[in-house]
C-alpha cells in the first residue's frame, strides 16, 4: 500500500522524521470521522518539514466550510469511537454567503470611467438624476442607467433637395450642416432620434427660405444670404424642440437648375449679366457727364453773379463820381465845364487813329504825326519805327491836307501866320 493512501498501514511521511502517527490523534477528531481523523492526526503529529499535501489542504478547507455551515460528516475512524457526531447544519448560511458574494459582484460592477470628451446622463428607473463629469464614477447597477454623450464631436448632416422658388421655378440645392451637443440631458431625453429630427428641421427651414426667394438670387448672389437665413431658422427650430443641439455652420454646397432646362437658365443668366453690365456702363457715363455739367452750370452762375456785382459796383462808382463832380461844379462852374469838355474830347478821340486839323486857306501847315508817334511809342521799335512812320506819313494824311500844303508852299511867305491848332481844338 502506498505511503499516502488514506487508511493504509504505512503512515510514514518520506519527508518527515517522526514515527507512526494515527491512532491517538484520530480518536480526538472522531467527531468528523474515524478515517479522516486518523489521517489528519497522523499528519499533524510529527515534525513535517516537507511540502504541503494538496489533498490535506483541500480537506482542511472542506472542514472549515462545513464548520461555517454548521454540519459535519458522520462516521468513525480508527482512532475514534465510531460514533462521532456534528453540529446541526444552518439552512440560512449558504444563501447568506451567496448573497454576500452577489452583493460584492454587484458593487464592483458599478464602477465606470467617463472620458474627457463625454458626459454621462444618469437615469434612475428612467427618471433623470444628473449629469456626471469625466473621471471614475460609480452608480448602482441595475438601478441607474448611465448614457454617455460625446459633447465635443462635431456631427454633420447633408441633404440634396429639389424645391420651388418664389417665382415658380424649380431649383436643386445641396446643403450640409455641422452641429454639436450643447445640453446632454435634452439631447438624450427630449428627442428620440436627434439625427432624424435635425434632418427634418433642416429640410423644413431650407424649403421655407427657398420658397420666399427668387431663383436668380439663389443661383447667383443670394447664396450667402440663403445660408445665413437657413442657419437662423434651423437654430430656432432646434431650440423650440429642446433638442440640446448647437448649430455650428451651414454650407450651401451647390445650387443649380434642373438638368433638362439648365442650358436655358444659363442663357437667361448671361442675358441678365449683359443687362447689368450695360446698366453699369450707363451709370458710369452719367457719373462722368453730370458732374461736368453741374460744374459748368455753376461756373455760369458764378460768372453772372460776378458780372452783376461788377456792374452794380461800377454804377455805384459812377454815381459817387457824379456826386463829387456836382459838388465841385457848384463851386466853380466854368472850370468844371472846361475840364469836363476836355475829358470828353480825350475819351472820344483817344481811341481813334485819325488826326483832325483846323487850318485856313493859304496858311502854312506844319503837321506833326501824333498818331504815328503814338503807335511807334507803343510798339517800342526805336529808330526803325520813326523812319517807317516818316515814310508812311503821307499815306496817313488826308489828300486835301496835302493839296493845302502844296498851295501854301507856292504862295508868299509873308502870308498870315499859320493857325496850328492842337489836337482836339
Amino acid at each position: 500500500m502506498a505511503w499516502n493512501e488514506p487508511g493504509g498501514g504505512n503512515q510514514h511521511d518520506p519527508w518527515s522524521s517522526g514515527g507512526r502517527r494515527g491512532g491517538n490523534s484520530g480518536g480526538d477528531r472522531g467527531g468528523n470521522g474515524g478515517n479522516n481523523g486518523g489521517n489528519n492526526g497522523g499528519n499533524n503529529g510529527g515534525n513535517n518539514q516537507g511540502p504541503p499535501d494538496l489533498d490535506e489542504a483541500l480537506k482542511k478547507f472542506q472542514d472549515k466550510l462545513n464548520g461555517m455551515l454548521g454540519g459535519g460528516k458522520k462516521g468513525g475512524g480508527k482512532g475514534g469511537d465510531g460514533k462521532g457526531g456534528g453540529k446541526p447544519r444552518n439552512s440560512l448560511a449558504l444563501p447568506g454567503l451567496l448573497v454576500v458574494v452577489a452583493l460584492a459582484i454587484w458593487a464592483a460592477s458599478g464602477f465606470y470611467l467617463v472620458d474627457q470628451s463625454e458626459r454621462g446622463v444618469v437615469l434612475r428607473f428612467g427618471e433623470f438624476q444628473g449629469i456626471v463629469d469625466p473621471g471614475l464614477q460609480w452608480n448602482p447597477p441595475l438601478i441607474d442607467d448611465v448614457r454617455m454623450v460625446n459633447v465635443t464631436r462635431v456631427r454633420s448632416v447633408a441633404q440634396t433637395q429639389s424645391m420651388l422658388t418664389r417665382d415658380e421655378n424649380i431649383v436643386e440645392v445641396e446643403i450640409s450642416a455641422q452641429y454639436q451637443v450643447s445640453n446632454p440631458r435634452d439631447f438624450v431625453l427630449n428627442v428620440r432620434d436627434p439625427g432624424l429630427s435635425i434632418e427634418n428641421a433642416l429640410d423644413s427651414a431650407l424649403r421655407h427660405v427657398v420658397g420666399g426667394t427668387d431663383m436668380i438670387d439663389i443661383l447667383t448672389s443670394g447664396r450667402e444670404i440663403l445660408g445665413s437665413s437657413v442657419a437662423s431658422r434651423l437654430q430656432t427650430y432646434l431650440d423650440a424642440y429642446g433638442a440640446g443641439i448647437r448649430l455650428q455652420t451651414i454650407n450651401i454646397e451647390s445650387t443649380s437648375a434642373p438638368a433638362p432646362v439648365i442650358d436655358a437658365f444659363d442663357d437667361v443668366i448671361r442675358a441678365r449679366e449683359d443687362r447689368q453690365r450695360t446698366i453699369n456702363e450707363g451709370m458710369a457715363y452719367a457719373n462722368a457727364i453730370i458732374p461736368a455739367a453741374q460744374g459748368q452750370a455753376q461756373r455760369v452762375v458764378e460768372q453772372g453773379q460776378g458780372y452783376r456785382e461788377s456792374v452794380v459796383a461800377e454804377a455805384q462808382g459812377q454815381a459817387n463820381r457824379f456826386n463829387a463832380l456836382l459838388t465841385e461844379y457848384r463851386n466853380s462852374p466854368a472850370i468844371m465845364r472846361e475840364r469836363m469838355y476836355l475829358d470828353a474830347i480825350e475819351e472820344v478821340f483817344g481811341s481813334t487813329p485819325k488826326v483832325l486839323l483846323d487850318i485856313s486857306e493859304n496858311a502854312p501847315l506844319m503837321y506833326l504825326p501824333l498818331d504815328q508817334m503814338r503807335g511807334s511809342a507803343s510798339s517800342g521799335s526805336g529808330s526803325s519805327a520813326s523812319s517807317s512812320s516818316s515814310n508812311n506819313s503821307s499815306e496817313a494824311i488826308d489828300p486835301r491836307v496835302l493839296d493845302s500844303l502844296r498851295t501854301s508852299q507856292g504862295g508868299t511867305s509873308s502870308s498870315s501866320t499859320s493857325s496850328i491848332r492842337r489836337e482836339g481844338r
